[in-house]
C-alpha cells in the first residue's frame, strides 16, 4: 500500500544563487524527470517555499527508503543543485487520497 511522504529538498552547492529555477544548471533534465514522475503518479505536488531555499514535494510511495530513491535519480540530486534534506511520513487526514494511507 502506498502513502505519502513529504520530501525537503534545499539548495545545494551547485545552485546559482539570484538565478531563477529554470536558469538553473541541468533545468531542462530535471523538469523532464520530475514532469515524469507526476505523470506516473510518484509525485504529487512540488515546488518552492516562498523566502526559503527550500522545495517541497510530495512523493507517493510504499516507504520512506522508496521515497528517497524516486529523487536519487532526479539530475540536480546527482549535480548537488536541489538535494534532498529530509523526508517525513505525511499521515494525511483530510482530502481525496486519504484513503490510500
Amino acid at each position: 500500500m502506498s502513502g505519502f511522504y513529504a520530501v525537503f529538498r534545499r539548495f545545494g552547492a551547485e545552485w546559482v544563487q539570484g538565478a531563477p529555477a529554470d536558469a538553473q544548471p541541468e533545468w531542462d533534465a530535471h523538469a523532464e524527470f520530475m514532469n515524469d514522475l507526476n505523470e506516473r503518479g510518484a509525485v504529487v505536488m512540488a515546488g518552492p517555499l516562498e523566502g526559503t531555499q527550500t522545495a517541497l514535494v510530495i512523493v507517493r510511495a510504499g516507504s520512506q527508503a522508496e521515497a528517497e530513491a524516486v529523487l536519487a535519480r532526479d539530475p540536480w540530486s546527482l549535480r548537488d543543485i536541489l538535494p534532498v534534506e529530509s523526508v517525513r511520513k505525511w499521515d494525511v487526514r483530510i482530502g481525496q487520497d486519504e484513503a490510500e494511507t
